[in-house]
């Protein structure tokens, strides 16, 4: 088997909610999913989400190789283009290839892939992320209620800018995932919007009221002696890294003892996920997956892995054109039997949506009325 060529083609998430986080937010989301499909001399295709990004400087790297050879062909994208950067958007590129040429070695092998990636269980425990900053608390509340009618316990608050609405909007998500348990998981995401001493007494303050899973991306991503003293300093554990692009970039974190809980985006792909895994396992920390929505395919590898915690679970619906062989139900996400990825592209449904026409707000974010950081304690800014 070789692999002939590829092609591209970008549907649409319609969020059918305001998104956003302490950077900004988009109202009425609505936003594109690039697709990449791997063609072989065999009549098989591959199936990738996540990134156009400089394609054409990276498939030289795996045109007329066999497509099995997944794990060299990922090597070889990085070193095709290590010279010139391969973090950042084009990290996004290699993983969406890399996942196209994960689904193709599973669908030769006619296994799900989470099976031939060594996954016993099916099931990935998760958590419900509203992307929230922007809804309004009943919105939030329906939000999470939602999912907790199909059996989740835990949730993310998006936050970090006005500490009075973040302990009522705590308490709105906790009321709203009390369904099956008396004492939801709560986890708090800043986004990089704090420095250290910012992030100790605000934490600290949202600690006296409730008891925190974790506090995520608290300061800069690459900030590991910051990262490393928070953590010593407030009860909650601190995760990071979604946005870090390859192992060499955790290495200041790991070095420094910063992380407590090691993330991957869904966007990096399958590849650098177990790869982080293995090395997050070697220190003992659990990993996560952020934003499964971006590339569901990503969970199939966290069912290879001892260290895998929970994953981000976003929305309940794929985007448009796009099934999905799993189900969102129990807490978490139940991966199916379809042979590959389990990702079927509807092409025509893509093109019909294509033609009638979306859009999104002018640049990537609007900013929220209350921008920068405001810590309000007993009613007076400080």
């Amino acid at each position: 088997m070789k692999i002939i060529g590829y092609r591209t083609l970008a549907t649409v998430h319609p969020w059918r909610r305001s998104i956003g986080d302490a950077n900004g937010h988009l109202p009425d989301a609505v936003t594109e999913v690039p697709i990449v499909i791997i063609e072989t001399d065999e009549g098989i295709d591959g199936v990738g989400i996540g990134s156009h990004a400089d394609l054409d400087r990276l498939f030289p790297a795996i045109e007329g190789e066999d497509p099995r050879s997944v794990a060299a062909l990922f090597d070889r994208m990085i070193a095709r283009v290590f010279k010139s950067g391969h973090s950042g958007a084009t990290y996004g590129g290699i993983a969406t290839l890399d996942a196209a040429l994960w689904d193709l070695k599973a669908k030769a092998a006619g296994e799900p892939l989470w099976r031939l990636l060594g996954g016993r269980d099916r099931f990935l425990p998760g958590y419900a992320s509203g992307l929230d900053i922007a809804l309004t608390d009943d919105e939030l509340h329906a939000f999470y209620a939602g999912f907790a009618e199909r059996g989740f316990v835990a949730g993310k608050l998006k936050g970090g800018l006005d500490l009075d609405a973040d302990l009522r909007r705590l308490g709105v998500v906790a009321d709203a995932l009390s369904t099956h348990t008396a004492h939801p998981g709560l986890m708090f995401d800043a986004n990089e919007s704090w420095q250290v001493k910012q992030a100790v007494r605000y934490v600290a303050a949202l600690e006296e009221r409730y008891d925190l899973v974790w506090v995520e991306e608290p300061l800069r991503r690459w900030d590991a002696a910051g990262h490393a003293r928070l953590s010593t300093a407030i009860r909650a554990a601190v995760a990071t890294g979604e946005n870090l692009t390859g192992l060499d970039q955790f290495r200041p974190l790991f070095d420094a003892g910063a992380p407590d809980i090691v993330q991957a985006g869904a966007g990096w792909g399958i590849s650098h996920f177990l790869r982080l895994g293995h090395a997050a396992a070697s220190r003992d920390l659990p990993v996560s997956i952020v934003g499964h929505d971006a590339n569901p395919a990503t969970a199939a590898a966290a069912t290879a892995l001892p260290n895998h915690l929970t994953t981000e679970v976003q929305d309940l619906r794929p985007p448009v054109g796009l099934t999905v062989d799993q189900v969102i139900t129990d807490g978490g996400i139940v991966l199916g039997d379809q042979p590959g990825a389990g990702i079927t592209v509807d092409e025509a449904a893509i093109a019909a949506a294509a033609d009638a026409g979306w859009s999104t707000p002018t640049g990537p974010h609007t900013r929220p009325p209350r921008a920068g950081l405001r810590v309000i304690l007993d009613g007076t800014e400080r």
